[in-house]
């Protein structure tokens, strides 16, 4: 029997029923239903995580937010006040509920203003575990979310007591300074995570051929991650103690990725873990460790506290970049097992083996003109006679026998446990402060090469790269889940796209703000195939619906309300269209969102007149803002600036050169982007036409293309109004971890076809070279050398804004 305790504790809570007039003036409600009303602020103030204060934003005073516990069956009344100086709102994840209350701005439901309360109010239809969040722009990230029980008062499962563990990444930037990282390109987070491929490391393991493959395709190299955080959290710490368990107490662990962009590898100490629920649903219970968490999914676990110590509940980060946990129990540890780190290296080596076309574009320049079904055709794999091929088998790298058996690793650790550490006199911040200086002294010592760069693990673990087989066929529905076959079906292909080099994500190469609504009807089964072309994991989350996802067991396939696409693979799903209204599709990695991966569905009914005074347009251009950022050169001869405000199909560009021996050079330009790589521009140019002297200044009209080359190469040809043709290149490569070299050259000619040319002369060039290198210190700064032939050589530092 549960321990009732468990159950008990609900904060800013009223339990009882309304008045009959109340009832009746509450949307939606049913007569008679228990009504459960709560509370919750959201603010905005200084929290402590990781060891280090930041202004975050909190739910009624912590990260994450109080759980909100109800029963099936009862009427939730949830009063929502905003504290903030700026807007926010609430979207409950998972729930089915009416499509006023779904909580996205402009979408469904209007902002909560600052000062304002906002009542959300609906009955409960399902049990399960969920979570709620802000869907205005990137608050997730900095602290508003929190979980949402629904207990099931015909419960048969068995166990003792229950645990709810939030998970999620946490970073000190401001969430729209890291969008703005990503947008502008920078390599500083695989740089800070070690999860770059220099071209040292990518010759050192013989994938000099590989990398070309990649920058033939205009890619830089795998990168299944895009954020570097300081730290992972659980309940908001880095790692939690729970001593209240007793040794051989069951415990159901209700398991919520709540991360902006982190997924995690779920993997438990002790006895392996019976998984019993996948997004709030009860799923036929089975025996699984080491299980793969996406974005916004929630499982459920069943765990036996050891007889003898703590069991480690552990959650490590995809690309091996750290990891948090919650110890139940007391006692020495009895640990989770390692996750090894992904090799990057062998994984690009893998995809270039493969006649693999990538690189499907974000954004196209006839959205209307090329099908999905041609896209489709077009990228991802294309392996003649490999159809069958097993991915978790390649390159007679057999998956099961480099994870190993997870029973014989239990048999293992088991013994390895005997010599276990007493950590009862230990707080929660020792034990993890030594944890990661033990892990970390490991890894050093394994992965430290000759020349002080770290290594990846040679021994590649299948199930923590790109290539697994990943599926769903350890889920199974306890009842049938299809529909009847008299049903009309409607199908639908979306590809999923982006563009790392300019952070723009997508649907079938169209971002939401360039995308129509898809239609849908009422009565109709909408059957969806999503196909990833893109080298990231993609948690595709459907609001206010359960959907179908196809696996091996068919009629018995598991119902969830997120599912995970893993790279260049499709998974199919299908829901009944039985709602109304319009309702949001998509990346629930946040950043991926806010740059345009998403889509609306429509039942095409009219729109709620509560939304009048909020435009849809509000919600679609959220993808398409301005972004501006800037660097600085200050160097012994010779100072630089460079400025870029940019949205989706816009960029302003403002450079400036000024050597100390008065060679000036300045540029302002707007360009429109056509596609993902070709754009035109025009602007105006002005320089001295006097060597070594500021005198004789010229201004110039010029228009002209740009366009990012196979290999990774920028082309500027341009004419100016003196009918002067110029054409230049330019590269960079990271060549160490640290260290990128950088070289441009641009070629004028003159025909004199304006102004004449000297007598004797019938044509004159210029050349300009420029070679360099810059060493990482930071995110913002940089050692730089070059050597520029109007300018001369010399050194300084690099200043990013």
């Amino acid at each position: 029997m549960k321990k009732l305790g468990a159950l008990i504790g609900f904060i800013g809570i009223t339990w009882g029923m309304f008045p009959q007039q109340q009832q009746q003036s509450v949307e939606g409600n049913v007569d008679n239903l228990p009504v459960r009303e709560y509370n919750i602020t959201i603010d905005q103030e200084e929290v402590k995580i990781g060891g280090k204060k930041k202004m975050g934003m909190t739910i009624n005073g912590s990260i994450p937010g109080p759980t909100l516990r109800f029963t099936e069956g009862e009427y939730a009344v949830i009063h929502v006040k905003n504290e903030m100086d700026v807007e926010t709102s609430v979207h409950w994840h998972g729930l089915l509920l009416p499509n006023f209350f779904d909580g996205v701005p402009y979408l469904t439901t209007p902002p909560i203003e600052p000062g304002e309360t906002f009542t959300y109010e609906f009955a409960l239809k399902q049990a399960g575990t969920y979570w709620y969040h802000s869907h205005t722009a990137l608050q997730e990230q900095n602290g508003v979310y929190g979980s949402f029980v629904i207990e099931d008062p015909e419960e048969d499962l068995d166990y003792d007591s229950e645990l709810v563990l939030v998970l999620a990444d946490w970073t000190f930037e401001k969430p729209k300074n890291v969008l703005k990282t990503l947008k502008r390109g920078n390599e500083w987070y695989g740089i800070k995570k070690n999860t770059v491929a220099p071209l040292n490391r990518v010759i050192a393991r013989g994938a000099l051929g590989a990398q070309l493959k990649f920058w033939k395709q205009r890619m830089e190299g795998m990168d299944i991650s895009d954020v570097y955080y300081p730290a992972f959290i659980t309940n908001g710490a880095t790692s939690q103690e729970y001593p209240e368990f007793e040794p051989g107490e069951r415990v159901r662990l209700r398991i919520i990725n709540a991360a902006a962009s982190t997924q995690f590898w779920l993997t438990f100490g002790g006895e392996t873990p019976l998984l019993v629920a996948a997004d709030g649903l009860d799923v036929v219970p089975v025996e699984h460790n080491k299980t793969f968490i996406a974005v916004a999914e929630t499982y459920d676990f069943i765990v036996t506290i050891p007889e003898s110590g703590k069991l480690e509940a552990r959650a490590t980060a995809q690309d091996g970049t750290g990891q948090t946990s919650a110890f139940l129990g007391q006692g020495p540890v009895v640990s989770a097992p390692n996750v090894p780190k992904p090799d990057l290296i062998g994984m690009m080596k893998q995809m270039a083996d493969m006649d693999m076309k990538m690189g499907a574009p974000a954004m196209k320049f006839n959205p209307g003109k090329e099908t999905p079904h041609e896209t489709a055709e077009k990228y991802g794999m294309q392996m003649d006679g490999m159809e069958g091929m097993d991915h978790g088998k390649m390159d007679g790298m057999d998956q099961e026998g480099m994870n190993h058996d997870m029973n014989e690793m239990d048999e293992m650790k088991k013994s390895k446990d005997t010599m276990m550490v007493d950590h009862d006199n230990m707080n929660g911040e020792e034990m993890e402060n030594m944890k990661m200086n033990k892990d970390a002294e490991e890894e050093m010592d394994h992965d430290m090469g000759d020349d002080g760069e770290m290594e990846m693990d040679q021994e590649m673990d299948m199930q923590g790269g790109m290539f697994s087989e990943f599926n769903y066929d350890y889920l199974k529905a306890p009842e049938q889940t299809d529909f009847s076959e008299e049903k009309p079906v409607k199908e639908i292909l979306l590809n999923l796209t982006g563009n790392m080099e300019r952070y723009v994500w997508s649907l079938n190469g169209v971002p939401l703000s360039e995308g129509d609504k898809i239609k849908i009807k009422q009565g109709e089964v909408t059957r969806i195939t999503l196909n990833n072309l893109t080298m990231m994991h993609h948690p595709m989350h459907l609001h206010g619906h359960f959907f179908r996802v196809i696996n091996e067991h068919g009629e018995y396939s598991p119902l969830k309300h997120t599912v995970n696409v893993a790279p260049m693979q499709k998974v199919v799903i299908e829901f009944d269209a039985n709602e109304y209204g319009d309702w949001f599709f998509h990346c629930h990695i946040l950043y991926h969102l806010d740059s345009g991966m998403a889509r609306i569905f429509s039942y095409d009914t009219p729109r709620d007149e509560r939304l009048e005074d909020h435009p849809l347009k509000i919600l679609t251009n959220t993808s398409n803002h301005f972004f501006t950022w800037g660097m600085v050169d200050v160097a012994s001869h010779m100072t630089e600036i460079n400025l870029v405000s940019s949205n989706i199909r816009n960029q302003f560009t403002l450079t400036g050169e000024y050597g100390w021996n008065q060679n000036m050079e300045a540029e302002l330009t707007y360009e429109r982007y056509l596609n993902d790589w070709f754009r035109v521009f025009g602007g105006v140019n002005v320089e001295n036409e006097s060597t070594n002297s500021l005198d004789e200044i010229a201004t110039t009209a010029i228009a002209g293309i740009r366009y990012f080359t196979p290999y990774r190469f920028n082309l500027d040809v341009r004419m100016d109004n003196k009918l002067r043709p110029t054409i230049s290149l330019s590269r960079e490569i990271l060549v160490f971890r640290r260290i990128a070299v950088f070289a441009e050259y641009e070629f004028q000619a003159d025909f004199g076809w304006v102004n004449e040319l000297p007598e004797g002369e019938n044509f004159k060039k210029e050349e300009v070279l420029t070679v360099g290198a810059e060493y990482f210190l930071a995110k913002n700064f940089s050692i730089m050398g070059s050597y520029d032939n109007r300018f001369g050589a010399g050194g300084g530092l690099s200043i990013r804004f």
